[in-house]
């Protein structure tokens, strides 16, 4: 039976007559049924491949391709199955309409795989996935970061209002008593006043640092050019980190202004050049550069808006920091020094003043080979030039009338802080109205308009001060506002500090509220004595 088949295999009479043409040598009868017959059934197999993938994977972007691609593999094989069978079977015709199909299939799939091209070539490398997942879990970490930041803001914000609110009697209260020693009263008790002072200051200091690494604090902004505030910190700043440390400056030529506090940023930069004077305890050299800087949005974290942005660098020799502790450098209470050298909030408020002014912080360091902190700020472009427009207090200023009655609305929800204002207004001869909240404060607007000051507190029940100001000013569009807050919690954050709108922060002694008042009310009143 195998000869038989044997024979009919290799001899003529099965042949058909195109297969005639292998007699001259049988044997390549069988190598080209075998070899088309493991190639159609490889060809058979492969489509199988691709549709389960397309089936199990909706996801894919070139899914429809798939499908076509399948199809041309399956009538490739089917082509050379009938290879093997029309040696044997005239087939021709059903062969002849396999060719014809894969042809068209074939053409079909070559032009969908030139259309496709394009994005073939932009699909990322293994090496680019790598990176991406790389960046996608450092922007995880940011997230959770900025969460966990979130939610400590919330809980610093509602404690600093309470808290700056005590701080503000007991501030009024010490400035109250100063009066009277100065009056020749009570000269016993200074040393009790200092040390009062002295933590009143200490515990301000402490909250607005907590308000700065939770990006709550109130900040003044102004239009500020970068090189002349930098260059104004030099004589304080080598001062500060002494003969030792061998400071320079590369300020940047054509450096465009931005808008941000300017206390707050010579905060920021002396906070890091101290920083980098206690990492240099034998010594060494401490670079401040400014230079514009322009990013694209792929180098920017998510969040973050592209475009040109002003970079101050602080770059110092010291020791260095190892990449866990580099890890931690933002944490609030996170400190490296030792006990009673540093609190750990110096680099968390540095983060925290940039966040809230739109910008970001990078750090590079290493261990014995310095540190560098460079702080971006968005670039703004109006006309730059660092004028900071707030009013110092004057020691004249107490108790000296302004000349004339003026009527002042206070809005304040805490009644001791509202008495103490009232009473030094009245010291200055001014008219004091007085309402506990948001609501009562605009109604008495309304009603006993026109006021020549309003004073609000930020954080009112009912309306919040912003809004107090605001309807206020509906009616009375030039009315001075001076704004006194512990916690503004977001209410000024788009606020622009036009001269006659102030913000005073809690707390403050009563000479410097004074102060404020006369620099708001009219230019003649401000230089009467």
């Amino acid at each position: 039976m195998l000869s038989a088949l044997s024979e009919w295999l290799s001899g003529a009479s099965g042949l058909e007559p195109h297969g005639f043409c292998l007699l001259w040598e049988p044997g390549l009868i069988w190598l080209y049924a075998v070899s088309d017959t493991m190639i159609a059934l490889a060809y058979f197999s492969i489509p199988l491949t691709l549709v389960v993938v397309g089936r199990q994977r909706g996801d894919l972007v070139l899914r429809p391709m798939l499908w076509l691609f399948a199809a041309f593999i399956l009538l490739c094989g089917a082509t050379h199955w009938l290879d093997v069978i029309t040696l044997w079977a005239p087939l021709y015709r059903l062969q002849g309409l396999v060719k014809a199909a894969t042809a068209v299939a074939s053409i079909f799939t070559a032009m969908a795989l030139w259309w496709g091209l394009p994005g073939f070539l932009a699909l990322p490398s293994v090496d680019a996935l790598r990176r991406a997942n790389a960046a996608l879990r450092a922007s995880q970490e940011q997230l959770a970061h900025a969460q966990k930041m979130e939610a400590l803001g919330q809980l610093t914000g509602g404690i600093a209002h309470d808290f700056n609110n005590l701080l503000q009697v007991i501030t009024a209260s010490h400035n109250s008593i100063e009066r009277l020693i100065a009056q020749g009263e009570g000269q016993d008790i200074k040393p009790a006043l200092a040390a009062i002072a002295k933590a009143s200051r200490t515990a301000s200091s402490l909250i607005n640092r907590m308000l700065a690494f939770s990006l709550r604090q109130t900040l003044l902004p102004r239009q500020l050019d970068p090189n002349q505030l930098v260059a104004g910190l030099e004589e304080l700043l080598r001062r500060t980190l002494g003969p030792e440390i061998d400071l320079e400056l590369r300020l940047g030529k054509g450096v465009r202004g931005v808008i941000c506090d300017p206390s707050q940023l010579e905060s920021a930069l002396l906070n890091l050049s101290i920083n980098a004077r206690d990492a240099m305890p034998q010594g060494g050299a401490l670079s401040i550069t400014t230079a514009n800087r322009a990013f694209s949005t792929d180098e920017l974290e998510p969040g973050l808006d592209a475009g040109d942005y002003v970079e101050i660098e602080v770059r110092d020799t010291g020791t260095g920091m190892s990449e866990n502790i580099l890890s931690h450098a933002f944490e609030p209470f996170f400190t490296t020094k030792r006990f009673g050298r540093g609190t750990g909030l110096g680099l968390s408020q540095v983060y925290g003043f940039i966040k809230q002014s739109g910008g970001f912080v990078r750090i590079e360091s290493a261990p014995s080979e310095g540190t560098r902190v460079r702080v971006y700020l968005p670039r703004n472009d109006a006309p730059a030039g660092y004028a900071d427009t707030r009013r110092e207090a004057t020691e004249s200023c107490v108790a000296v009338p302004l000349g004339h009655r003026r009527r002042i609305l206070i809005v304040e929800d805490q009644e001791e802080v509202r008495a103490q204002i009232v009473d030094a207004l009245k010291e200055i001869g001014c008219e004091a109205l007085e309402a506990a909240d948001g609501v009562a404060g605009l109604r008495t607007a309304e009603e006993r308009a026109p006021l020549d000051l309003l004073i609000t507190d930020v954080g009112l029940p009912g309306l919040n001060g912003r809004q107090v100001a605001e309807g206020a000013r509906a009616k009375q569009p030039d009315l001075p506002v001076l704004f006194i807050t512990g916690y503004a919690d977001k209410s000024l954050e788009t606020l622009w500090m036009a001269l006659n709108i102030e913000v005073l922060r809690k707390p403050f002694t009563l000479d410097d509220l004074i102060a404020r008042v006369r620099a708001l009310l009219k230019p003649e009143m401000r230089t009467e004595q």
